[in-house]
């Protein structure tokens, strides 16, 4: 994996702290405090230039409001997510939707789509907060990342891998509310990046899919297993 500066740390689940060669910060699915994969130390932030939310579950927004309003950051998300981020606080937001790509933090950002829902839990009840998505990353260095969020395997992931060819690919492996190994691996022949970080596995016991399961059905990728906390690149 060729990185060219870039730092990666997974924070446990789908939440990545991402450090730019220009010194930015970004983090995608901001969810620190109460994520138990997470460890302490990696639960504060100096900067955070921006945050990138694919959708309104819990465990993928749940640090999206304070962190924002702590750092000033500007939270991209689907337009009616970033609605409802405005009415709990949030004055940095900058709404997108599916095909379309901005620049936040000197990385140009292009949302996609994800095959999941997207209920927001806000106090007793889930309203709706648009559909789930991904986004692909392309740094001024050429790295071109892709973040999956939460989804299923679906067949425009080939036209994903033939407009924006992502070097790296994150995808959810746990099973039950994502895709297991078996379904990651398709979506690994669909995009063919040179490699492969898995997320959204191990962090409650229902997510039983693991990183070993995928790279034994993709022999030929780099499958890259990220501790928590520790960076690289």
């Amino acid at each position: 994996m060729e990185l060219k500066g870039i730092k990666l740390t997974w924070l446990g689940h789908s939440t990545f702290r991402i450090d730019t060669p220009e010194g930015k910060t970004l983090v995608v699915d901001p969810w620190v405090a109460g994520n138990p994969m997470c460890p302490e130390a990696a639960k504060s932030f100096t900067r955070i230039d921006a945050i990138l939310a694919t959708h309104g579950h819990f465990d993928h927004i749940a640090d999206a409001v304070p962190l924002a309003q702590q750092h000033g950051a500007t939270v991209v998300g689907i337009y009616e997510l970033c609605h409802w981020l405005e009415k709990k606080g949030v004055t940095t937001v900058s709404p997108m939707n599916k095909g379309g790509s901005q620049t936040v933090a000197e990385v140009k950002v292009t949302m996609v789509h994800a095959d999941h829902s997207c209920g927001i839990l806000d106090g007793d009840e889930i309203i709706y907060g648009g559909e789930a998505t991904g986004y692909v990353m392309e740094f001024a260095n050429g790295v071109r990342i892709y973040h999956a969020g939460d989804t299923n395997v679906f067949g425009d992931m080939a036209i994903i891998r033939e407009l924006y060819a992502p070097h790296i690919v994150m995808l959810p492996i746990g099973d039950r509310f994502t895709m297991s190994p078996k379904e990651a691996a398709y979506a690994v022949n669909l995009l063919k990046p040179q490699t492969v970080i898995p997320m959204h596995f191990g962090t409650f016991p229902p997510l039983v899919g693991r990183p070993a399961d995928l790279q034994s059905l993709v022999p030929g990728v780099e499958v890259m297993e990220m501790v928590p906390g520790v960076s690289v690149g």
